[in-house]
């Protein structure tokens, strides 16, 4: 299943690459796709959307 989210606070590739590890952690298989100017991420995933909410919150970034 497809999900995107419009992330606040990256600003660099590192950022981004926190974000998809993030997510990876709570699916090992997820496709994660970062698109650091705009701050969309989109994931394709089986895992509730509130599961990577807080992967990508407890992260340190912020989900509109």
């Amino acid at each position: 299943m497809s999900q995107k989210f419009e992330v606040t606070g990256m600003t660099c590739g590192h950022c981004a690459s926190t974000v998809k590890n993030a997510l990876q952690t709570v699916d090992p298989e997820a496709q994660v796709t970062v698109d650091l100017p705009t701050g969309h991420v989109d994931v394709q995933s089986a895992q509730p959307r509130a599961d990577l909410v807080a992967a990508i919150e407890n992260a340190g970034y912020a989900v509109k």
